[in-house]
């Protein structure tokens, strides 16, 4: 069998080649981008149509149906802010914390009983040592300064029927105090059983004398004069004064730092609904020196007048007006009394038998309690009982005790 022939090799024509103008884009894709995707590259050639479609599509709507349209797209668009703002927005600070605790009530200072006067004081105030100044209260050392700030006052004549006073500090340290005067024995027997420094200008010869001997805690003007100055506006001897900047360096020098005593029970205050002695005359020597109170019921406290004007007390030296006194506690005394040594003066000095034991009035919330005071020695605290033989609690606050020669010196009413 022949093999087929094979067609002879003819050379092959080029193919035309076409060249097609390839439309403008009506947008301009940047060549750095990814290359969009084929749903993209219809909607970037020509969105135009799309956007004539749309629009014959919104006019073919009813108007009715167009307001749905933007209803349903606002309410989308609001639930979606809303959505965004409470659980989608980051915080704009996620590094900060904020925890918020509930407020907490300031706490108050921690108080504690003053042992001289029972009122609630700081700790440290506690603490300090127990100071006696005496003060005068002769015509010419009135207004007096300091009395309204001492816890414990102790009024006595000391010579010629002119009273003085032994005004004990303790918490309170008044800046200005006097006028300052001279030491009498009884005065150290009160203030020995508080183991208190005695603050005086000189004394009389048996006061000085005991003072300086005995242990106890002397504080003598005329040993201690940088500890004092006299003022230019009296004359003297009524122009000594000194403040608790001068006593408080004055003790620490000599370490007096504490003192060690036994305080009188205390008592909340009691205010009696009908009292019993609203107004109380103690009779101690002239009219010049009367002590008078009456009952202020809404302090319950009792206003101190004597020579028949209020008893006025000036906190400094510019003071014009003053703060009539007006302790917690007024205490009357029944102490035996007599005529002592004859002065340089050529007055005679007043004695009491400050031992042993005697009739007392406690005047508190508007009452009375009378009864008893006992002291067995010159360093024993004195004590006050009923007429049971109790002890009597002291509201806390100045107790003003007051010396008299005997029970018809005392009167008081309701």
């Amino acid at each position: 069998m022949l093999p087929r022939p094979r067609r002879p090799k003819t050379a092959l024509k080029p193919k035309p080649t076409l060249k097609i103008q390839a439309p403008q884009p009506d947008f301009i894709i940047d060549e750095t981008a990814p290359a969009p995707s084929g749903k993209q590259r219809r909607l970037l050639v020509a969105p135009h149509k799309h956007f004539i479609r749309f629009w014959k599509f919104w006019l073919d709507l009813g108007r009715n149906e167009r307001f749905a349209i933007i209803a349903a797209m606002l309410l989308v668009f609001g639930a979606g802010a809303i959505g965004w703002f409470y659980f989608i927005q980051p915080n704009s600070n996620p590094s900060l914390t904020i925890i918020r605790h509930p407020k907490s009530k300031p706490v108050a200072p921690v108080t504690v009983p003053s042992p001289l006067t029972g009122l609630q004081v700081l700790p440290d105030l506690a603490k300090r040592p127990v100071t006696g100044v005496m003060i005068e209260n002769s015509d010419a050392a009135r207004p007096q300064s300091g009395l309204q700030a001492a816890g414990v006052v102790y009024e006595a004549i000391a010579e010629a029927g002119i009273t003085r006073f032994l005004a004990l500090f303790q918490d309170a340290q008044p800046q200005y105090i006097g006028p300052v005067r001279s030491l009498r024995p009884y005065y150290i027997d009160y203030a020995a059983p508080f183991q208190a420094s005695i603050v005086h200008v000189g004394g009389s010869p048996d006061a000085l004398a005991k003072v300086t001997s005995g242990g106890y805690r002397n504080l003598d003007e005329f040993a201690n004069g940088g500890s004092f100055w006299r003022t230019t506006t009296r004359y003297a001897p009524h122009n000594v004064y000194t403040s608790f900047a001068k006593l408080d360096a004055l003790n620490q020098q000599r370490g007096y730092t504490s003192s060690l005593f036994t305080s009188w029970p205390r008592k909340a205050d009691k205010k009696l609904a009908a009292p019993t002695a609203k107004t109380i005359d103690l009779a101690i020597s002239s009219s010049d020196f009367y002590a008078h109170y009456d009952y202020d019921a809404a302090s319950n406290s009792y206003l101190r007048s004597e020579g028949g004007a209020p008893h006025l007390d000036f906190v400094s030296a510019d003071d014009k007006t003053g703060v009539q006194l007006d302790p917690k506690v007024v205490i009357a005394m029944v102490v035996p009394q007599s005529q002592g040594a004859l002065d340089a003066s050529g007055a005679y000095y007043t004695d009491y038998d400050d031992t042993g034991g005697g009739p007392a009035y406690v005047f508190q919330d508007g009452g009375v309690t009378v009864g008893s005071w006992t002291k067995s020695s010159g360093t024993s605290q004195i004590t006050f009982t009923d007429s049971a033989g109790a002890p009597i609690a002291l509201n806390a606050g100045q107790t003003w005790i007051t010396l008299v020669g005997d029970t018809s010196k005392v009167t008081y009413k309701p």
